[in-house]
């Protein structure tokens, strides 16, 4: 667990063993099969949780429609992060896409790391900062860039995940119709080479 943690950790702050034991020992690890959900809406969110092994969405529907707003594998945090940090019902609903590791900290167990030193607070800090850069970045690329550029980027900055994802979902995180982008996968393939 430690590797994993530091792993996320060390690019914003760097803890001493001490500190990393303190955090280790209020973590839970958790194991959740494929296409267990994790939170529905109206639910309290009782964990922030980091991905050790899987894979899962988090997402809200709009009338009978699913909209993803984050696909989470290894290395990310994940959480309905409104319900965890301001105690309200949450809004989202989180399943796993394939059989998932968690290391996840409890709003109790965090209070009481940022009780321990000033050093826990700044990482407590720098973790709503990643959150929240995340779902700046999800609405940039929504809003900012047209199909075909969201597609393309998607693409180069997460091949793995279209091998992993069902297409819809991706085609929902996305906000592409599912035909749409099966257009734009088609164009992925290499052309034939046309022997002379």
């Amino acid at each position: 667990m430690e590797a994993v943690l530091r792993q996320f950790l060390d690019p914003h702050i760097q803890l001493s063993n001490e500190e990393m034991s303190a955090m280790v020992a209020r973590m839970e690890v958790r194991h959740f099969p494929r296409r267990t959900m994790l939170i529905r809406e109206g639910e309290q969110e009782k964990y922030l949780s980091l991905v050790a092994k899987g894979l899962l969405r988090k997402f809200f529907y709009k009338g009978k429609q699913e909209v993803i707003t984050q696909l989470a594998g290894e290395g990310a945090l994940i959480s309905s992060s409104v319900s965890f940090f301001a105690g309200n019902p949450s809004q989202y609903y989180i399943e796993t896409l394939e059989p998932v590791t968690l290391f996840s900290l409890s709003r109790e167990a965090l209070e009481d790391l940022y009780a321990k030193s000033h050093k826990m607070q700044r990482m407590g800090r720098l973790i709503i900062t990643e959150l929240y850069l995340d779902k700046e970045r999800w609405e940039q690329h929504h809003i900012c860039y047209d199909v075909k550029t969201r597609f393309m980027k998607f693409i180069h900055q997460h091949p793995d995940l279209l091998k992993r994802v069902p297409q819809k979902y991706l085609a929902s995180y996305l906000n592409i119709k599912p035909e749409t982008f099966s257009r734009l996968k088609h164009h992925l393939k290499p052309k034939p080479e046309v022997l002379v």
